[in-house]
């Protein structure tokens, strides 16, 4: 396995940040905390998303930590992140991969359908997100996500994330579920304390 993707813990997920600097000044420090981090920003234009996963791109590298770009393989090959990930109605995956390359890192939005996740997985996926398993303020009105669907696809045999709604109160009964990673935004980047919040996601992992 490529040791990425060997990875457990948070996948951050950035906000829709509209000030680069910012941005990234809100990323940096959080960066030695995490598994892997998300470039999705839904608030900005063409122009500033390259700006952003171009500067996020570098920062990630010296951390060494993955970037994967939301819903862009274009994106991702122009910074040259170290994958994409593609919801439902986002891009064959497929064709990602023969874009991005064969050590790309390609995840698939799976939503509560394992047998989705079955597809993604034969298509070319190297990892899928299974949820919303709780309310979220970031996707609203999405489909929910029961735990057991983590442990129905352990046989995949690729990582499996959970997002929607996770906290650190919520998300060890989904690690000990089977989640290799919880994706997160607001839980992080939202609290009073994001460092103290990052370090209470990761001890998830611990008590599972």
């Amino acid at each position: 396995m490529n040791p990425r993707l060997a990875r457990r813990g948070l996948y951050l997920i950035t906000p829709d940040e509209t000030d680069t600097h910012r941005l990234l000044a809100r990323t940096a420090p959080l960066l030695p905390g995490v598994a892997w981090l998300q470039y999705r920003n839904k608030a900005v234009d063409a122009d500033t998303r390259q700006a952003q996963a171009g500067a996020l791109a570098q920062l990630c590298r010296a951390h060494g930590v993955p970037l994967i770009i939301n819903d862009d393989p274009l994106l991702a090959r122009a910074v040259e992140a170290e994958g994409v990930h593609l919801g439902e109605d986002d891009g064959d995956i497929a064709a990602a991969r023969a874009l991005l390359g064969a050590d790309a890192i390609i995840g698939a939005s799976c939503y509560d359908d394992l047998a989705l996740a079955t597809r993604a997985v034969v298509a070319g996926a190297s990892y899928v997100a299974f949820g919303a398993f709780f309310p979220s303020a970031s996707k609203q009105n999405t489909r929910h996500a029961e735990p057991a669907l983590l442990s129905g696809a352990a046989t995949l045999g690729v990582p499996r994330v959970a997002i929607g709604g996770i906290t650190p109160d919520n998300g060890t009964a989904l690690v000990a579920a089977g989640a290799d990673l919880l994706a997160v935004i607001s839980g992080v980047y939202a609290a009073p304390d994001p460092l103290a919040a990052l370090q209470a996601y990761r001890a998830c992992f611990d008590a599972a």
